[in-house]
């Protein structure tokens, strides 16, 4: 069993009543700088999370059926879906839902080292309400509009929230300041004010830390807008009286958001104010005596159960230790979306339990992990078992976990039918055939031998991994698949009114599956994983122009491994002339001979070299580094047939005669 559906299993049982229970799954992060791709680990363990929570319950997955309709019936945004969460709990509907929330109530701890040293007038002001930085790292005033405009919180959480559209994250969003300004705390606020001994006794109790003898459980803003230095004197409700550090008294009102909860104990409010019952956290709350064992206490005094929780590891860069938006050692997720296709990063995720650590690598090591997932894909294609009663525990174990694994690294929801759904492996295996076809590795070394796009699509075709539906696919959408249709007694309609059905060929078909779904808005991208028929499907996919596009950023960024790095040679090197002898001079003069006559492919090429190798009784390991010395100037490099096959024939025998007759010299 994948972890995400261990987790979602659990949560999904009725309750004591037997009835089903609500189910809110929470991931919060505060946005002090940068988001990074550990912040996707969080998010991304919330999400799967969730996706298989709507399979394991089919009354979520209902409930989730009727919120999709709504959106493209009523023409429902996504935030007046939101406001029909909140509407539904108060009826005290049933309620699966995904929450983000943005701690924007936090303050400015310190001027960080990507910051202008004149933030340091906003250290303990909330994010929420402070200028956005400029490029400069300096207070952007103009944007910030006198708090109408774009906010610290909001600079940094935006190209967040556009990286989690392309990966297919889609949780409702709470800002936390907004939380506090319209009076959702008020409760959870009185409560821990009446209870400061109780909640003094827990902390120290619990994580075993002396607070001081002014500590009290709410920081207010104090005259300068900071809650930094503000000494509290008295609370008789709503109001907080205060001393602040430039010896201004004054009171705050806890009604209207001036002042937060201290961290360990506004997390149990929010669990309360958001009805939390599911919430993954970083290893570092989750220590024995940290804030989730302090926060499991605290809960009571709110009248409320702790959140079933969850521990993940933490992601490192590699080579530089773990991320951290304070000191600026990160990698953006949109950064990292315009170097790695966004199912490989999913599969990042998917592949490895929250407990297990990574090590994120945007070198070699994305070559290999794309490999990895390309090979599953393959595996789920071609050695589907026909009788899966036949395979043994762990072979059906392991096959179970590589499905899933697939299926949650892919931005579309393919598991949305149930697990126990006929033909779901096959769903899953659909969705793979495009990277099963053109692997990752394959297409990073077209995009270095062709500038031009169209020349790595005729490639493609010529080697029969693509057919005539991609150029289908490229009239309908292009290289940005952006165009979105319905479906309305199956016929294809866009949302303008034009008519796609003139453009599908029998050979290209939207799937029964989906065509009953009628009137739900669905992309290209996602009606093509469906219409897998007449073996036609390994064109028709979206993914390869936007994994190109990818690996093109790819190439042009400073994270691409220079031994991956081809460069086709037009004449013999010195080292290639060093790194041969006499010995090799038969060997190239057969390879020559028999290269002008073979089809001109990779699969006739590699062939050729293994058998004059053989003939002449040389190793293949000898044969090869000693191509690869005169092709690319090193002994090592992508599949050498593969390149071979891009290139000319006469420019290949040209390099081979350089060879010789540097040789016979």
């Amino acid at each position: 069993m994948h972890w995400a559906d261990f987790e979602a299993k659990n949560l999904s049982k009725p309750g004591k009543d037997g009835e089903q229970q609500s189910i809110v799954i929470a991931a919060g992060i505060t946005p002090s700088g940068e988001f990074h791709v550990g912040h996707l680990r969080e998010i991304l363990t919330c999400e799967m999370i969730y996706r298989a929570c709507r399979n394991w319950s089919w009354s979520y997955g209902d409930k989730y059926i009727e919120i999709e309709h709504l959106l493209s019936n009523l023409g429902m945004t996504f935030e007046e879906w939101s406001e029909k969460i909140q509407n539904d709990r108060a009826e005290n509907e049933i309620v699966l839902e995904f929450i983000f929330i943005v701690d924007s109530a936090d303050p400015l701890r310190k001027v960080y080292p990507f910051l202008d040293e004149s933030y340091e007038q906003f250290i303990g002001h909330q994010l929420g309400n402070i200028p956005p930085p400029d490029a400069n790292g300096a207070p952007d005033y103009a944007r910030y509009d006198g708090g109408k405009g774009d906010s610290y919180a909001d600079h940094f959480l935006s190209p967040f929230v556009e990286a989690l559209k392309k990966i297919g994250v889609r949780p409702r969003i709470v800002d936390n300041l907004s939380s506090y300004d319209n009076g959702e705390f008020v409760e959870c606020i009185d409560i821990a004010c009446k209870n400061t001994e109780k909640i003094r006794e827990i902390i120290s109790n619990v994580s075993g830390r002396d607070l001081p003898d002014d500590w009290f459980p709410f920081n207010p803003v104090g005259s300068d807008g900071s809650m930094d230095g503000v000494t509290v004197t008295g609370y008789d409700y709503p109001y907080v009286s205060w001393t602040d550090s430039l010896g201004v008294d004054g009171r705050s009102d806890i009604r209207l958001g001036q002042g937060k909860l201290p961290w360990r104990i506004e997390w149990p409010a929010k669990w309360k104010i958001h009805g939390v019952t599911y919430e993954p956290y970083g290893k570092d709350h989750g220590a024995a005596g940290g804030s989730y064992d302090t926060g499991k206490e605290i809960a009571n005094l709110f009248d409320i159960l702790a959140p079933q929780g969850l521990t993940y590891e933490w992601i490192s860069l590699k080579g530089a230790g773990a991320m951290s938006s304070s000191i600026g050692n990160t990698i953006g997720p949109m950064d990292v979306l315009e170097i790695v296709p966004p199912e490989i990063v999913r599969y990042l995720i998917a592949r490895s339990p929250p407990k297990r650590h990574i090590d994120f690598d945007t070198g070699s090591a994305l070559i290999e992990l794309a490999d990895e997932y390309q090979r599953n894909c393959k595996d789920l294609i071609d050695k589907q078992p026909e009788d899966f009663d036949k395979l043994s525990k762990r072979q059906q174990k392991a096959w179970v976990v590589k499905i899933n694994q697939i299926a949650y690294s892919q931005v579309y929801d393919i598991t949305f039918g149930g697990h126990s759904g006929e033909g779901w492996e096959d769903e899953v295996a659909d969705a793979a055939s495009d990277t099963h076809v053109v692997s990752f590795r394959h297409l990073a070394l077209l995009a270095q031998l062709y500038p031009d796009d169209a020349d790595i699509w005729k490639s493609l075709k010529r080697s029969g991994m693509i057919d005539s539906s991609f150029d289908l696919l490229m009239e309908l959408g292009g290289q940005n698949i952006a165009s979105e249709y319905f479906i309305e007694n199956g016929v294809v309609h866009s949302r303008d009114g034009f008519d796609y059905v003139q453009y599908m060929s029998s050979d290209v078909k939207i799937d029964t599956e989906i065509t009953e779904k009628q009137d739900w808005d669905i992309s290209l991208e996602e009606a093509a994983w469906h219409h897998y028929s007449s073996g036609k499907h390994m064109g028709v996919t979206s993914t390869l122009p936007r994994r190109l596009k990818t690996i093109r950023n790819w190439l042009e960024s400073p994270h691409f491994p220079e031994d991956f790095r081809l460069r086709i040679q037009t004449e013999i090197s010195s080292g290639a002339i060093q790194n041969m002898d006499s010995r090799d001079l038969e060997y190239l003069e057969a390879l020559h001979r028999t290269l002008q006559t073979i089809d001109w492919d990779s699969y006739h090429i590699n062939d050729c070299i293994c058998e004059q190798a053989k003939i002449r009784q040389i190793g293949l390991r000898d044969a090869y580094q000693m191509l690869y010395w005169i092709v690319l100037d090193q002994n090592f490099g992508p599949k050498l047939a593969n390149i071979l096959a891009e290139m000319s024939r006469n420019d290949v025998l040209n390099l081979l005669q350089s060879a010789i007759d540097a040789l016979s010299a």
